[in-house]
């Protein structure tokens, strides 16, 4: 069997590789925010467009989709392109999604723009994480990774909402447009913090990406990832519907609940980083079993505005750490094929993202918000069980319980 080494960064003081790690986060934060700013923007883009609200919200799965096809494939296509470039290329077709967007006339020249914005997305997450491993010693890499997954967070926090505003003073095309202009700016940071990042150097090895699947770390991490994101989003989607349904809350309260819930999400991203580099099976379960209490006690205890409160909390607390601990998990289970696995990874992940959308949105219009918070209950408890120590997907000694 051939060893495969890594070929390391050039050396860099610390405040340099932070700076590195920081346009990383960055990268993360443009592409989601970029992925989820037509849900702020949606009617003003449909009434501008002449289409529906439905039409439009399809361009935010169309990019998803994109994204979870392309990302697997992200590592064997750039080949031994060095990172560093890819990463500023990716920037670049970033730019040109949103100004496609922001200039389109119709629903087809729309969906050109979020394929090319997907292309850049599935690109950014399958190397952001497994890079920012590279550009620090072994003992940060687990704050390293949680600083780029931050722009997850961030964006849900900051990113969506200051774009719908600017959408509401000065329309929707010119928050593309400034998004755009963002992404240029991302590439010229690429360029010039991130050092030259060669592909690791295989000797010979000849595997493919589909051997990934061979190891048993990898497929409960998928399993776990799959399950856990598609009982997330099939109720998170609907989380504004539910919330006025079952508690009453309206307008400015639904906003500022939400706002709660992505502040905790930020704390979680870091505190489940920190934990996961330890023990990243353990965390998952804690996140796992903390989503499944949520969505259990929401329909129960979310009739009032407070108690509702409490709920979002602690669902913010638990879902806030996903993302970062499949990040951390992909890459201890193969710390060999960084790239190649993260990619898996974020396949997975975002597929479930549209999954878990499509599937919630069945089930809240033909039975009701109470069996949807209950059914993404059973799926999030099933992700605890495939997590938890002898589950049904042994665990490659790679990974830690």
């Amino acid at each position: 069997m051939s060893t495969v080494r890594e070929s390391p960064a050039p050396a860099a003081e610390p405040g340099g590789r932070w700076s590195s790690i920081a346009v990383l986060a960055l990268s993360t934060f443009l592409v989601v925010t970029s992925e989820m700013l037509p849900v702020g923007v949606l009617t003003p883009m449909s009434e501008g467009l002449g289409i529906t609200p439905g039409t439009a919200g399809f361009s935010l799965a169309v990019t998803g989709v994109v994204a979870a096809l392309a990302a697997p494939f992200v590592s064997r296509t750039i080949g031994g392109a060095d990172r560093r470039h890819v990463l500023v290329a990716a920037a670049l077709v970033l730019a040109a999604g949103n100004l496609i967007t922001a200039i389109a006339q119709g629903f087809a020249v729309l969906a050109l723009g979020r394929v090319v914005v997907g292309f850049a997305m599935a690109t950014v997450w399958a190397l952001a994480a497994a890079l920012a491993t590279r550009l620090v010693d072994a003992s940060r890499a687990g704050p390293a990774v949680s600083t780029v997954v931050s722009g997850v967070a961030v964006a849900s926090v900051v990113g969506v909402p200051f774009g719908t505003f600017l959408g509401d003073i000065a329309g929707w095309r010119s928050a593309f447009g400034l998004l755009a202009l963002a992404a240029l700016v991302l590439a010229a940071g690429l360029a010039a913090l991130l050092p030259a990042l060669p592909p690791r150097q295989d000797a010979g090895s000849g595997e493919h990406s589909g051997s990934l699947l061979a190891i048993p770390a990898v497929r409960r991490g998928l399993i776990a990832v799959t399950l856990l994101v598609t009982a997330h989003f099939a109720a998170y989607t609907y989380v504004r519907p539910v919330l006025e349904e079952l508690s009453g809350i309206h307008g400015a309260g639904i906003s500022l609940l939400l706002l709660v819930y992505g502040l905790c999400g930020i704390v979680a991203n870091f505190a489940a980083g920190a934990a996961a580099t330890r023990r990243v099976r353990s965390t998952v379960l804690v996140l796992a079993t903390g989503i499944t209490a949520a969505l259990l006690a929401l329909p129960l205890v979310g009739t009032a505005p407070i108690s509702a409160a409490v709920v979002l909390v602690l669902w913010g607390f638990s879902y806030g750490g996903v993302s970062v601990c499949s990040q951390i998990w992909a890459v201890q289970a193969v710390p060999e094929r960084r790239e190649a696995v993260t990619g898996l990874f974020v396949g997975a992940f975002t597929g479930s993202i549209a999954l878990g959308s499509f599937l919630g949105g069945v089930i809240l219009d033909g039975v009701g918000s109470s069996v949807l918070l209950c059914v993404s209950a059973g799926v999030a408890a099933a992700a605890a069980l495939v997590t938890a120590p002898g589950g049904a997907v042994a665990a490659r000694s790679g990974v830690a319980a």
